[in-house]
């Protein structure tokens, strides 16, 4: 093997290109969307050791020999990599699923929603009979406080008709009080 041939490798793996600042276009999708294509392959008649070589030749048009004519000539036939990864995307991609799922979220959200509102309406429901309630209780409380202090405004009353009835007929008060005994509570 001479000084002069260059050795590559049978599967073409990616080249790194020299950066130069403004000379990539940019374009809607990103600043880097083509893609230079690779080297050709060597013929197969001119092996090393079982491995693929290739020497440039001066009649090769389809190798750039340096990385400034390779650069210059790559993107007359360069390839969208953005319309390229759609389309495998789109041929490997099944949007069914997705879309059943999608569906699925929106219904589910929707009777969350409407669960949501029914609670705040029975909520709202529920606040106003507990304000009717406690209404009810005031107006209950202050019943029994009148019928409280009427009783008591009776039993005084009758308190003092029975001393009363029983200074001034003590015989018929002690007949009475036999026959109709006094409750035991009071």
């Amino acid at each position: 093997m001479s000084a002069t041939h260059s050795y590559y490798p049978a599967a073409s793996l990616p080249i790194n290109m020299p950066k130069k600042p403004g000379y990539y276009p940019t374009t809607q999708h990103h600043a880097y969307s083509r893609v230079s294509v690779s080297p050709p392959e060597a013929p197969e008649s001119v092996t090393t050791s079982g491995v693929p070589s290739y020497e440039p030749s001066a009649t090769s048009s389809n190798y750039a020999g340096s990385a400034s004519e390779y650069e210059s000539s790559g993107a007359a036939s360069g390839v969208d990599l953005m319309e390229y990864m759609g389309d495998r995307l789109n041929g490997a991609f099944d949007p069914m699923p997705l879309d059943r799922s999608l569906a699925k979220q929106a219904q589910t959200s929707g009777e969350l929603n409407a669960k949501h509102r029914e609670l705040l309406e029975l909520q709202a429901l529920a606040q106003r009979r507990l304000a009717s309630v406690r209404a009810n209780f005031a107006d209950g409380m202050k019943t029994a406080k009148e019928v409280q202090r009427d009783l008591q405004w009776t039993q005084k009353r009758v308190t003092a008709l029975n001393d009363r009835a029983a200074r001034k007929y003590p015989n018929e008060y002690k007949a009475a009080s036999k026959q109709y005994p006094a409750p035991v509570d009071y």
